[in-house]
């Protein structure tokens, strides 16, 4: 089973380039982030007609997740628990079975700037880097959960991390952004810790590799990089991991998202 992860940076922007993707690369299960569109505007046809089954958690003009599988999907859920007053569509996950079942959640986790601390270097309640901590606290207590069940489950999606040094082009430049502040590192660590295996750093090691290209100032065409979307596997689906690969090439086609596609095959 193939399973891929996507930020495609608005459907309407891309309503040819991610056609054209899945038509060539034919993953079995795609995780978008950033639609970009409430439930009834999204195109479902453009894919339902490449035999997908489409689930959505859709927002107007901002954020929004939905899943793509071209197997049955059971007990889809809509939001990250732990904050019923959270209003921001950035959590689904569902049921697809193969040869067994795996539990799939797809993510995009708050971005977090600008980075508002206190006196005390504590971040600003309310602020968008405090929420970026709280809404990871409340997924390290779902990937707790994911790790009690012993069906085979993976988080994938756009996690606005940048875990290491060697995962951008650049690791100075990002040393006060909330993507690669300590804290922020320290909270995507915890939940690794719990006992994920992050798919890519399982299959490829070392420096330049990449999953985002800002469009602004050349970054592509200088491979000015950052590696933030990542697919963490519990152990019993790392057992199953058979590769895992990011499609940088895509940066550079037409109208193209600043994000590429990162898949993982599993023997499913």
């Amino acid at each position: 089973m193939k399973i891929a992860t996507f930020n495609i940076n608005g459907i309407k922007a891309r309503a040819q380039a991610l056609p054209a993707w899945l038509d060539e690369a034919q993953p079995d299960v795609v995780l978008l982030q950033e639609i970009k569109s409430v439930d009834e505007a999204f195109p479902r046809e453009l894919f339902e007609e490449r035999g997908y089954n489409v689930e959505t958690h859709g927002q107007k003009s901002f954020n929004g997740v939905a899943i793509l599988s071209k197997l049955p999907l059971e007990d889809v859920s809509r939001g990250l628990p732990g904050d019923d007053s959270d209003e921001q569509a950035r959590w689904i996950e569902a049921t697809v079975v193969g040869k067994q079942a795996l539990r799939i959640c797809g993510l995009y986790l708050p971005n977090g700037n600008p980075v508002e601390l206190q006196d005390d270097g504590t971040p600003v309640p309310g602020g968008k880097y405090d929420y970026k901590l709280r809404w990871m606290d409340r997924l390290h207590a779902r990937a707790q959960e994911l790790l009690a069940d012993e069906t085979p489950a993976l988080m994938a999606g756009d996690y606005n991390i940048i875990p290491q040094a060697e995962d951008a082009k650049r690791p100075q430049a990002w040393l006060e952004d909330a993507l690669h502040r300590p804290e922020s590192r320290a909270a995507y660590r915890r939940i690794v810790n719990l006992g994920f295996t992050e798919a890519f750093r399982a299959r490829t090691q070392g420096p330049g590799h990449y999953s985002f290209w800002d469009y602004q100032a050349g970054a592509w065409n200088r491979n000015d990089g950052i590696r933030i979307d990542h697919l963490l596997l519990t152990p019993t689906a790392a057992d199953l991991l058979q590769d895992c690969q990011i499609d940088a090439e895509v940066r550079g086609r037409e109208k193209p998202s600043d994000h590429v596609p990162v898949w993982v095959e599993l023997d499913l």
